[in-house]
């Protein structure tokens, strides 16, 4: 492969150009940053942080030293991981109390029966740990339900009609989920590769921790599976079609050196000495799908008319992200955005065509002016950007659903420590280890013995240090612009220092922006024609439910859910902090702060419901994409 030369476009956006790691690199790990100061926790008075955490802090309840997930054989580990995910979801879905005492009943008046689950960790935000749950009605001898039967009792209980789907969804992502912590075990240091930013996207093990089947992925076979999951660190050169340019669809932001660089001349670099059929241009393709391509009525006329050409795989080996769909190669450019037809989670991950518009139209509008803008008050914190795409439409015009690219900018070079907040909170196995330990367990640990300080103490300025890095940032462009970001944790990527403390972040996605109906007006002077092609627009209504729950409640709500479970801090600590930060955050003119601070209920995404209800959360209007429930505010609570 030709690597293309790096492209000069961040630097006249000006986001882009601030080194990924941050311009605290260098700052002193003892120091708290002056928003730690304003920290109170109610009815604690205490002359400093370390103090505060201290005396709000029980004495610790003590998880069990034997913890499920660390069970020797990887397919009871993979179940129970997938019990918790499902009783997580189920406790949520129905904003179930905290029980009395040390177990959780769990009423299935539909089965007669009633599960009895141990409760392990009660979370305030919903993280909770549970032991493996017992049917009430059982022999006392009897074994503890496994997922597939709880997953069952559930499905029914919710008398939707999809239960069985939820079933076999939920049996494939425990054995993919067995096979990913198998393949770790044996291979525990494959996983640190020398690219930071692919070592954190190929470690989610077991994905979600509130969705019911997190790594279910129907129409992956065993050996496919092997090649296309970043949990086994798979890997593969991209299958090429050439496409005549008469059916070409494409759009190009992409700039070097002052000028629009079309797509296809991207691609064409990437695909390398290749020859190509005259009046073609080159299509990367995922190879799972190239082959189920093959099968769809368009794409066989248009390889039968001679304007699409099968020219195989070819090339250097790519590597699948998180996303699984969207590919790295250290030291490339661009990632890639591919469809793929494979059901992940809750839907077939293709892309829409009002996707790759909106891709390279929020890329323009960040360029007229607004990053520009958002430098100057967060310099540390960026979209990274999806400035060109490829596509293939039929002779008559009509888009050909999954034959497309996305192209984005690739800004993490091999040794930038950006992880997810998915990747930096999941539980993973650590030879020689016990416990839950992660990402965020292990930076923590590292910064408390460094310091010399109470891990509490050093958990809450990480916290904070994250609310100013990551969240501020992205409230203000929703008070300034009216874009509001599905900033979830799989989507939000913070950058560490050296020391591993927050120094920036980056938002990804090119599906995931919700432009405010009130601020069209605005919008639509800064760039034009936006939303036309896009379909981005949406009722603040809409808007507000939806930040609410990405970053209020997915993002720092899920992250405060993970210190308090992991026992690296005490989460009324934390919600006191976010309370706190959220007040001194009103001033950046968005309603989030206020709705999170005032609302004594929140909407919330139910992701159990959601498969229960037979949903593809990428079909349809955005408003009916998913299953939302009102939950209790912890903030309020």
């Amino acid at each position: 492969m030709n690597p293309t030369p790096a492209p000069d476009e961040p630097k006249a956006d000006g986001l882009s150009s601030t080194p990924v790691r941050g311009r605290d690199q260098g700052q002193d790990p003892a120091h708290v940053p002056r928003s730690v100061a304003r920290v109170t926790v109610p009815r604690q008075p205490a002359s400093s942080l370390d103090e505060q955490v201290a005396t709000a802090m029980d004495p610790p309840a003590g998880l069990p030293a034997e913890d499920h997930l660390d069970h020797p054989d990887p397919s009871r580990a993979a179940d129970a991981a997938t019990v918790e995910n499902l009783l997580r979801c189920w406790v949520r879905e129905n904003n179930l109390p905290r029980p009395g005492g040390s177990v959780l009943r769990i009423p299935l008046d539909a089965s007669g029966n009633a599960l009895l689950v141990p409760v392990r960790y009660w979370s305030a935000t919903g993280w909770h740990r549970f032991g493996m749950p017992l049917l009430e009605s059982a022999p006392q001898d009897a074994p503890a339900a496994d997922a597939v039967t709880v997953a069952a009792l559930l499905g029914r209980e919710s008398g939707r009609h999809q239960g069985a789907d939820l079933v076999g969804r939920v049996a494939n992502s425990v054995a993919h989920t067995a096979d990913f912590i198998t393949d770790r075990r044996r291979h525990p240091d494959a996983a640190q590769g020398a690219d930071l930013f692919l070592t954190a996207e190929q470690s989610l093990l077991l994905g979600h921790p509130l969705h019911p089947t997190p790594k279910s992925r129907e129409g992956l076979s065993e050996a496919e599976a092997r090649l296309y999951s970043p949990e086994l660190r798979g890997s593969f050169p991209l299958h090429w079609m050439a496409v005549d340019r008469s059916v070409l669809a494409t759009d190009s932001a992409w700039t070097e050196q002052g000028r629009v660089v079309p797509a296809d001349h991207l691609t064409t670099r990437l695909l390398g000495d290749l020859p190509l059929p005259e009046h073609t241009v080159p299509l990367p393709l995922h190879p799972w799908q190239a082959r189920e391509l093959r099968h769809r009525p368009a794409v066989t006329e248009l390889l039968d008319a001679g304007l699409l050409h099968d020219l195989g795989p070819h090339g250097a080996p790519w590597q699948p992200t998180s996303s699984v769909r969207t590919v790295h190669c250290s030291g490339a450019p661009a990632m890639l955005k591919l469809s793929l037809g494979v059901r992940i989670t809750n839907s077939r991950r293709e892309n829409l065509r009002k996707e790759l518009h909106r891709g390279v139209e929020v890329h323009r509008l960040l360029r007229s002016g607004l990053a520009k803008e958002w430098q100057a008050a967060h310099p540390a914190f960026d979209i990274v950007r999806d400035p060109a795409w490829l596509a293939v439409d039929t002779p008559d015009g009509e888009a050909v659903s999954g034959l497309d690219v996305m192209l984005r900018h690739n800004p993490f070079a091999p040794g930038d420590d950006a992880v997810c907040i998915a990747a930096l909170t999941a539980p993973r196995p650590y030879p020689g280890r016990a416990g839950v330990y992660s990402r965020l367990a292990e930076i923590i640990s590292r910064l408390a013995a460094h310091t010399g300080r109470p891990t509490g103490a050093v958990a809450a300025e990480w916290f904070l240090r994250y609310l100013d890095h990551v969240v501020r940032p992205v409230l203000w462009l929703d008070g300034t612009a009216g874009i509001a970001l599905e900033a979830h944790q799989q989507n939000t990527l913070v950058v560490l220092d050296a020391h591993g403390w927050p120094v920036g972040g980056r938002y990804r996605d090119n599906q995931g922006y919700y432009f405010r109906e009130s601020h069209r007006p605005s919008l639509q002077r800064r760039l034009p024609g936006i939303g036309s092609a896009s379909d981005t627009f949406v009722s603040d209504e809409v808007t507000d439910e939806r930040f609410a729950y990405y970053l209020g409640i997915n993002n720092v709500f899920g992250l405060i859910g993970a210190f308090g479970a992991q026992d690296l801090a005490d989460e009324r600590v934390l919600i006191a902090a976010f309370r706190q930060f959220l007040s001194n955050a009103s001033e950046l003119g968005s309603p989030l702060p206020g709705q999170l601070l005032e609302a004594p209920t929140l909407r919330c995404k139910a992701n159990l419901l959601t498969r229960l209800h037979g949903l593809d959360e990428l079909v349809g209007p955005v408003d009916t994409q998913s299953v939302y429930v009102t939950i209790t505010n912890p903030l309020r609570h």
